[in-house]
This record gives structure tokens, sequence and C-alpha cells, in this order.
């Protein structure tokens, strides 16, 4: 199945940036507790974006791991690398797209890793083959996405405003099915671990600027609820209409980041 997806680096550390703002947990300290990578690890983090994942293994190994950071985004690279360079650690970032044959050889990696990237592959079977070919016997792949029951308030009052049915999200719509059974099929060992989030907003204007990095028009997953940018704004104004009187009915908005993280050992 072809996805057609793509955003802006712009929309997605905004997204980071509300997450850390107003959240009610730390998703850093949730997977590095579930993984606790080591030094001397060789490490991939696919789709590594700006390097969010890649710093934080850094940091938790005391820059003892062995870690490459892979992204077809130039754009995000230049961050990570620029990152890199002000932090001194030595982390390697190179381009990888996951839906060409990684360019590594069996065996390689101890840990492989992807945060809310590697679910968008259009071939889950072979994207995810290529994760177990690069892995070492033993090695574990750590797939992080939003599960089904993900930011419920943020659909519900997008319907509300629009009266319309939200398109399927791949990353939910995919994740605890196919993606799941994808890697349990081709690992030896597969767990679905669960992170809640609670993002409490104290006034509307940051609820609108997550909805803005959601819907912006480079998501075209967006497409069928506006055409063009008058349609666009036009959809952003009956949003913040209805979630303004959310608001004033609850005194806030608290939306729930429900995210999955797959954990497998080949």
């Amino acid at each position: 199945m072809e996805i057609n997806y793509q955003e802006t680096s712009k929309d997605l550390l905004t997204r980071i940036d509300i997450h850390e703002k107003y959240g009610s947990a730390n998703i850093d300290v949730w997977t590095n507790e579930l993984l606790k990578p080591q030094a001397r690890m060789k490490i991939l983090d696919v789709g590594c974006g700006a390097g969010k994942l890649s710093f934080l293994f850094n940091e938790y190994t005391n820059g003892g791991a062995d870690i490459m950071g892979g992204d077809f985004s130039e754009e995000l690279l230049d961050k990570a690398r620029a990152k890199n360079k002000q932090l001194g650690a030595n982390i390697d970032f190179q381009i990888l797209d996951f839906n060409k044959p990684f360019n590594f050889p069996d065996n390689t990696f101890d840990l492989c890793t992807s945060a809310f990237a590697i679910y968008y592959a259009s071939d889950l079977d072979f994207t995810f083959g290529e994760a177990h070919r690069v892995l070492k016997p033993g090695g574990r792949l750590f797939v992080s996405g939003p599960l089904p029951e993900n930011k419920q308030m943020f659909y519900e009052i997008i319907k509300e405003a629009t009266n319309a049915t939200i398109p399927p999200m791949p990353g939910s719509s995919r994740f605890k099915g196919d993606i799941f059974n994808t890697i349990d099929r081709l690992f030896a060992k597969t767990e679905l671990h669960k992170f809640e989030n609670h993002l409490t907003f104290p006034e509307v204007a940051p609820f609108i600027e997550y909805v803005r990095a959601s819907l912006s028009e480079d998501r075209k997953l967006w497409t069928s609820m506006f055409n063009g940018h008058d349609e666009y704004e036009a959809l952003i104004q009956s949003i913040q209409a209805v979630a303004t009187r959310w608001f004033e009915r609850d005194g806030k908005l608290v939306m729930t980041k429900v995210v999955g993280g797959i954990l497998a050992t080949k």
C-alpha cells in the first residue's frame, strides 16, 4: 500500500515542543527505562529526524554507545548534525530511506529504533525485514507510534467542527494491527508496551497551534477536509470555535496521547 505522506520539519518540531511543554509524562524516561541502552552498544535510529532519540541514547550512555541516525530529510539531518557539533557528540547522521535497502551489513546492530516514523513504510515486510537483517542475533527492535485510542479529544473536536469523517491515520490505524503482526512474524519475541501522556492546555491558543501543526497543507492525509488555503483557514476557525466552547465548559482542554512501543528480539 502506497502511503502519500509528507510533513514539514517545522510541524514535527512544533508538536514535539508542545508535548514537552504541556505533557504530564516524559516519553524519554519511559523509552530509556524500557530499553536501557548500554555503552559499547551499536545502535541504529531509523527515521531519526532532528536526532531526538539518538541524543537521548547518547546522553544515557554518557557517549559510550556507537550511534547511527538515519533519515531521508536533509533539512532534519542538518539540524541533527548542528546539535551534534554543538554537544561535541560523536553520533553519525546519514541519509537513510527506509523504503530502500539499509546500507549496512547483516548482524551489525544491537538495537534498532524508530520513533513515530518507520510505520509509514510502504512495504512493512521489506522494511522490518531490513531491520531484522541488520540486527545481531539477540538484538532488539523498538518501534513507537500512536495507538488507536490516541488523542481522542483532538479528533472529537474536529468531528464536531466539521461533521465529517476523520481520514484514516496510517500510524494509529496500522500500528496495533499490520505493524505489530509483521514484526511478530519476523522476530522471535514481540511485546507491546503502552505510554500515556495527558496534555493539559491552559488556554485555546496552544491547542490551535497543535491543530495547525497536524492539519497543515503539507500533511496530505487531511486534504479531504479542505481544498486550498481559504478552506484550510475556515476549517481552523470552525475548530477554534468548538475548542473555545469546550474550554469554557471545562476550564481546560486535556488531550491524552496514547503511544505504543513494540519491543521485539531477533
